[in-house]
C-alpha cells in the first residue's frame, strides 16, 4: 500500500485482490484514518509512490537502524513477537475473519456488502462461512417472534375493507371477521 492507495476526504482505501490482481477501492473507518495519521507523524515523510508502511530493522549493518518497506516477512515477524508475549496464536488472517463476522452481524450491512469488502466470487463462500449464528441468539429471535404473534392474537381483528362482506370473509378464514 502506497500514499496514492488513501482517499482521505473519502476515507477509502485501494486494495489488490489476491486472485483477479483488480484494484478495487473500499471503505474505512474514520478511526482507521486516524490511527494512519498518528502512524505517519512518526515515521519518515509520507511520498505518494512509496509505500506507507515501514519498519525499523533491528539488524545494524554499519549504518545504524533504518526504515525499510514493511513486507509479507516483517508483518509476521511482529505478530511472532506480539504472539510471544501475549501466549496467542493470532494471524493476519484472524484479524480479516474476525471483521468479517463483526460485518455479517451487522444488521446494517447485508450479505453482499460483506462479500464485495472481502472479494468473494461467490456469495455462498461468504454466507458459508459467516453466516454463522450463536444457538443463544437464534433461541432469543425465535422467543420474540412468538411473543409477539401471541400479543397479535390477543388485538382484535382489523376492520373489515370498504367492498367486501363481513360473512364472507368469516366464511373464507374461519370467523373472527369484524
Amino acid at each position: 500500500m502506497r500514499g496514492v492507495d488513501l482517499d482521505w476526504g473519502d476515507q477509502l482505501v485501494k486494495v489488490v485482490r489476491k486472485g483477479t490482481l483488480a484494484e478495487q477501492w473500499l471503505p474505512s473507518s474514520p478511526e482507521a484514518f486516524i490511527w494512519i495519521r498518528l502512524y505517519l507523524a512518526e515515521g519518515p515523510p509520507l511520498d505518494p509512490q512509496a509505500p506507507l508502511w515501514w519498519t525499523l530493522r533491528r539488524r545494524d549493518h554499519g549504518e545504524g537502524l533504518a526504515y525499510q518497506a514493511m513486507n509479507y516477512e516483517a508483518l509476521r515477524a511482529v505478530f511472532r513477537r506480539v504472539n510471544a508475549l501475549l501466549g496467542t496464536n493470532w494471524s493476519m488472517h484472524d484479524l480479516r475473519h474476525t471483521a468479517a463476522l463483526r460485518m455479517a452481524r451487522d444488521e446494517s450491512l447485508s450479505l453482499r456488502d460483506v462479500q464485495t469488502i472481502l472479494g468473494h466470487a461467490n456469495l455462498s463462500t461468504t454466507a458459508d462461512v459467516y453466516l454463522v449464528e450463536e444457538e443463544a441468539q437464534v433461541i432469543r429471535r425465535v422467543q420474540e417472534h412468538l411473543a409477539e404473534v401471541k400479543d397479535r392474537a390477543k388485538l382484535p381483528p382489523p376492520a373489515v375493507a370498504v367492498g367486501y362482506e363481513a360473512s364472507d370473509l368469516d366464511m373464507l378464514f374461519g370467523g373472527g371477521a369484524a
